[in-house]
Order: structure tokens, then sequence, then C-alpha cells
């Protein structure tokens, strides 16, 4: 015998489902489910109960059946029952629960570095929470209904089109809304191309670039193959049979500053001539300090780039957008590759992005931040020239992180002294391509972007001691 109950929230302020079962008739198995009920913690101490009336019809049984549960679970202490209070779930000091759902106890959390000057996020303490709830609430309140049923692989129209005359304007790319696909970061983008088949390796890259990526590649079975690296950026002429190759032409990462011009056109070139794609990471274009802005490569030819950007850096990590915007040919394989349902991206935020950019908010955000982060940068210039002058900061005319270079041979335990100030960064070698046999010096990546405000002058002190002597 089963019978299921569904409670009202009317009757005792929350659902619960019961399911009458076993030997023993009906009051017998009612009482089994209302004690393990109690025991598992569905019922909770305190919890009223429906009068006798009221459960015997939900469950269909006779009302002295229920009654005399009651009853027995009252003897038993499980329940108690008062004039004019009903009956209650008893109060215990601890509620009974089978052992194997009693918690254990956290193990003690990892205590964390003093002081966080990793490169690669924003500071997020100036994340725009009264912007962004103001167009959250907006976008909501705009929506229409289609908004919260299946979502379009492409990414909302809105968002699309807002995105179209942002990247125009603000990067110079060409693009139209029914080219551009919503991504949840640059990852994101690298896995529905290669690894939803789109494109095939081997895939140049940049000799010194995030191990993230390359194991991402990797694991999509994809071969990179290093490009060396100079004052002028990539050395795109080494570029052979490769089918694409991928760089960060804007800003190059992490040792600075932009590709050349005339590589630029290389490249291009290049890829004309063999059919072949540019995938460009445009991961900060939008902080240039004491140099023009540089536009995307994109614009030069929308048919043969792939321009990827995100706000992982210009707002939060946390808010999991990104964008591929793509030569005509290669949408439909992208949306194919992503599937018929949007899983990654919540429609919300999309909408919300879109928003902040229409409203100009974006615009002003960026701005704000472009200042903060100047300054920021002048400082960690101005502390060097103070404490350790032999020491010089490279690729610091854009972006969140700067290259402290180093003495020959003194990376390795600069890094660990750093770790002995509490200082968390990392050391250039870290990004270097396991098969480059082109080394591109001793260094420190240093990310003058992640901390608060406050905690930014006691992380450069710390840095400034951490240095080797000269």
């Amino acid at each position: 015998m089963v019978t299921s109950w569904v409670n009202s929230a009317e009757r005792i302020g929350s659902d619960l489902h019961l399911e009458l079962t076993g030997p023993g008739g009906r009051r017998a198995a009612l009482i089994r489910a209302l004690r393990e009920a109690v025991r598992s913690g569905r019922l909770a101490p305190g919890t009223r109960l429906p009068p006798y009336r009221s459960l015997a019809a939900d469950l269909g049984v006779a009302r002295n059946t229920v009654a005399d549960a009651y009853a027995e679970l009252v003897a038993e202490g499980w329940l108690t029952a008062r004039q004019g209070s009903g009956t209650r779930v008893a109060e215990r000091a601890e509620p009974l629960r089978p052992a194997a759902l009693v918690p254990r106890k956290a193990p003690p959390r990892a205590r964390g570095p003093r002081h966080d000057l990793t490169q690669g996020t924003p500071d997020a303490s100036s994340f725009p929470r009264t912007a962004w709830l103001a167009s959250y609430r907006r976008a909501l309140q705009q929506a229409p209904n289609e908004v919260f049923g299946p979502g379009d692989p492409a990414g909302r129209i809105e968002l699309r089109e807002a995105l179209t005359e942002y990247l125009a304007r603000a990067r110079g790319v060409r693009t139209e809304p029914g080219r551009i696909v919503i991504c949840s970061g640059f990852a994101h983008a690298l896995r529905l191309l290669f690894g939803g088949g789109v494109l095939r390796g081997p895939l140049a890259v940049e000799a010194y670039g995030l191990g993230f990526h390359r194991e991402v590649l990797a694991a999509a079975g994809v071969r990179t193959v290093p490009l060396p690296l100079d004052e002028h950026g990539a050395r795109v002429d080494r570029l052979r049979r490769e089918r694409a190759v991928l760089l960060t032409p804007a800003h190059q990462f992490p040792t600075g500053g932009p590709l050349h011009a005339a590589r630029r056109a290389a490249v291009i070139d290049w890829a004309r001539a063999r059919g072949a794609l540019v995938l460009e990471d445009d991961y900060d274009g939008e902080f240039r300090y004491d140099r023009k802005p540089v536009g995307a490569v994109q614009g030069l030819d929308p048919e043969h780039v792939v321009h990827i950007g995100s706000v992982s850096k210009s707002l939060s990590p946390a808010v999991r957008l990104g964008w591929m915007v793509l030569p005509e040919r290669y949408v439909d394989a992208v949306l194919a590759a992503k599937g018929d349902r949007e899983a990654w991206a919540s429609v919300l935020d999309q909408l919300s992005l879109a928003d902040f950019v229409v409203s100009g908010a974006y615009d002003r955000h960026v701005r704000r931040m472009r200042q903060r982060y100047r300054g920021r940068r002048d400082r960690l210039v101005a502390a060097l020239a103070e404490h350790a002058s032999h020491v010089e900061a490279t690729g610091i005319a854009a972006g969140l992180h700067a290259v402290l270079r180093l003495p020959p041979g003194t990376e390795a335990s600069a890094v660990k002294a750093a770790a002995w100030q509490g200082i968390a960064l990392d050391g250039l070698a870290a990004f270097r391509h396991p098969d480059t046999d082109v080394p591109a010096g001793d260094g420190l990546v240093v990310g003058y972007a992640t901390p608060s405000e406050h905690a930014y002058g006691p992380a450069l002190e710390a840095l400034c001691r951490a240095l080797p002597p000269p």
C-alpha cells in the first residue's frame, strides 16, 4: 500500500510529502512515515501538523486513524499536543537524524596570501553594483515572456545588437548581430571552436601565454606550435603550415606591447593566402594609458579573423559573459557545436549587459577604471624608482599588469621571496610554452588591478622588499 500526501503551505507553512508503505495497515504506516519525517529533519522541531480532519482528507483515511497515530507519537515523545495550539513536533535540543546525515565539520580553510598581485582579475570591490542593479531591474521589467523559455544558442539579440555598436565604436570591429555568438568567456570559445570540431590543429600560438588556454586546447586534441616574440610582438613570419594562429595583438600577454602594424598586415596576408584563420584574443582592449587605442585586427579582414572578447577584465569574471565575432562561414558550425539550448550564459545577465552597454553605464565604468588602474600603474613605477631602480617595469602602456624585468638567474628566488612576504604572483617562466626555445628573460608578472584600494599600498611595500638587490 502506497498513499502519497502533499500538504498545502497554509496548513503547516511548508509542503511535505509522505508515503504510507509497509505492513500493519494505514495507522502503522502513518506512524512510520511521521517518525521518519521527524528523524530526517523534514519536520523540524516546533512544526505544527495539520488537524486530524485535514490530514485524514488529504490521505483518504478515517479521522480516527490520524488521531490514533498522533496519540501514539505524543506518547512516544515525537509530538506534543496542547489545547489551542494543535499538534506539533516535539522540541529537542538536537533534532533526531540518521548518523549518515550528521554533517561533518568543514576542514580548516588554508590561509591565503596577504597580498594578491596575481594577474588577470580586476578589483572586485570596484564592481558597479548600483548601476548593474539598475540595468538588471530595467532588463527584467522590460523582458518579453519568451525570455523565460529556451534560449537562442547565438545569445539574446538585444546583447548582440548592443555589442555590434559598441565593438565598432570602441574597438574598430566590423560585424553585424548575426555574426556574433555569445559565450561564457575565452576558454568557452576555444572549447566550442576546437572541442566542437569547428577548427582543427595544429594551432600556432605565442611563445608566452596563459597555460590554462593551452590545457583547454590539449584537452581538445590540438597541438600548439609556439611563435617567438620580440619587441614588435609575435614573429608571424615563422608561420608555416598551420591553419590558424592565436594572438593577443592589442597587448601581448603577458610580456606587453601591441603587434606591430607591419606584422598585423602580414598575418592577414598569410591568412588570405592559405585560407587560414586568425584568432584574436582581445582580453583587455579597453585599457590604454600612454598611447592611442590599438584597433582590433578583425577590422582588417572580418572573413579571416575570429574576434573574441569578454567582460572578465572590464567588469568581473563572475559575470561569465563573452562573445565571438565570427566570419560568416563559421557561424552555423559554431551554433551547431553549441547546441540547441543556451546552457552557459544566463539570459537575464545577457539582457542586463545589453542595457548596461546601451545606457552608457559600461563606458562610464570603463573610463573610471581606466583612470584608477593608470594611477595604480603609476604608483608601481614610482615605488620601483624609489626602492628598486634597477628593476624595470615593461608592458605598462596598457592592460592590468606589468612585467618587472629582473637580473638574470633571479626569477625563482624572487618568486620565493614574494611568497615569504605573503605575496601571490607569478614568474614570467610560468607562462612560457614548453616547446619554445627563445626565453624572454627573468621577470615577475605583477597584477596591479587585483588588490582593493586600501590594500594596494601595503602590497607595493611588500613587493619592493621581495625584489632582488642590484
